[in-house]
């Protein structure tokens, strides 16, 4: 049981919670469907904080929400927006748009945001191990697709 407020609780945990959402769904979309969660749970929080991993929990919820939204349009992962001063490899939206969804979450997560394998495992609902299968899968899949050869 979780004995922080809500809002010490939504401080703690928005960064993690945005930054997964925002690799499962692109900037724009990750960011609403964080808000619409953290809107949704602050009436259910005498029950959310008795769970074992709220956070893990709003995030299901949040992509149940989100995709039940975009079910009837077809969205490929969005394009990384241009950000001033950040180079960002040409061709990677387009090979993040090749992963299966968990590696992009896992690439994006452990690499782009510098998350722990331990901390995108607790905000997926996933155990350290698949988290490091689906990193070492999705970066093979993004050097073979952008043409980078890899040396051990």
């Amino acid at each position: 049981m979780i004995e922080d407020s809500f809002p010490v609780f939504v401080a703690r945990v928005e960064p993690m919670l945005r930054r997964g959402l925002v690799a499962r769904f692109g900037a724009t979309t990750g960011r609403d469907a964080c808000v619409d969660v953290l809107s949704w749970a602050w009436p259910r929080w005498d029950r959310i904080r008795t769970m074992t991993n709220p956070v893990g929990y709003l995030y299901r919820v949040a992509v149940n929400q989100t995709r039940r939204r975009l079910r009837r349009r077809s969205v490929l992962f969005p394009p990384v927006p241009h950000v001033v001063d950040v180079w960002v490899e040409p061709g990677l939206p387009a090979a993040l748009s090749h992963l299966t969804t968990r590696q992009r979450e896992a690439v994006v997560l452990v690499y782009g945001y510098g998350m722990s394998h331990t901390e995108a495992a607790t905000l997926l609902g996933m155990k350290r191990s698949t988290i490091q299968n689906h990193v070492e899968r999705g970066l093979g899949k993004l050097r073979t697709e952008l043409g980078v050869h890899h040396h051990a």
